[in-house]
């Protein structure tokens, strides 16, 4: 593997990744995401601060992050870097795995807002359908299972981050994509402390669709 085609690749994915979305859509209609609702930069803020619409879209755009950064941009930066023609399909995968962990640590610690962003979740969910679509879906089925009983975002966030570990563990992946999204998902159990947090003090706020002020 070429280190400075795998280095640009990586950068690349980071850069990819580290558009801020939700920060974007709230400034373009006046508003600093960062300074209402929970102060986070992803979907869920979005949801909650500019309604369906606009937060559908950065749930969108930032799950096709990381679906483009594993499924066709790592490939594409690797190889015209690299210049040797067509890498070997072991060399393609691995650098599609880094290049999705690139590309979640780009969403999580931007570096266009002081290397700080989103918690992951709809990035990571990209990534993933991109590299392991079977536990993916089975992360997404107990996203949405988990939702709907509680209503709580992050609880239905923390249990897919539980839930799409495992399923990849469970199958024949390789070593490699197993502890990439093992890391992944302790990255994003990490980046819900504040919500664990909340939970624990039973001050967490349930979604609502039709709020349009602040919220935790």
């Amino acid at each position: 593997m070429d280190p400075l085609a795998l280095i640009v690749t990586l950068v690349a994915a980071y850069l990819l990744g580290s558009i801020p979305t939700g920060f974007l859509v709230a400034k373009a209609r006046g508003v600093d995401i960062r300074a209402v609702g929970s102060g986070n930069i992803g979907a869920t803020n979005a949801f909650r601060v500019l309604g369906a619409a606009a937060g559908s879209f950065v749930l969108f755009v930032d799950g096709l992050k990381g679906c483009a950064a594993s499924a066709w941009a790592s490939g594409l930066v690797f190889e015209f870097v690299a210049g040797r023609g067509s890498a070997p399909a072991s060399t393609r995968d691995a650098v599609a795995i880094l290049a999705g962990i690139s590309a979640i640590l780009g969403h999580n610690y931007t570096c266009w807002l002081g290397f700080k962003g989103g918690k992951g979740i709809a990035t990571s969910a990209g990534v993933f359908f991109a590299l392991a679509p079977l536990a993916a879906g089975i992360a997404l089925g107990s996203w949405v299972a988990v939702f709907v009983v509680s209503r709580f975002v992050s609880v239905a966030s923390l249990a897919a981050s539980v839930v799409l570990p495992a399923a990849v563990w469970f199958s024949d992946a390789g070593a490699l994509l197993k502890w990439v999204t093992t890391a992944a998902g302790a990255l994003a159990i990490y980046k819900h402390r504040s919500n664990i947090e909340r939970l624990l003090a039973g001050t967490e706020s349930r979604i609502s669709f039709t709020q349009t002020g602040p919220s935790k």
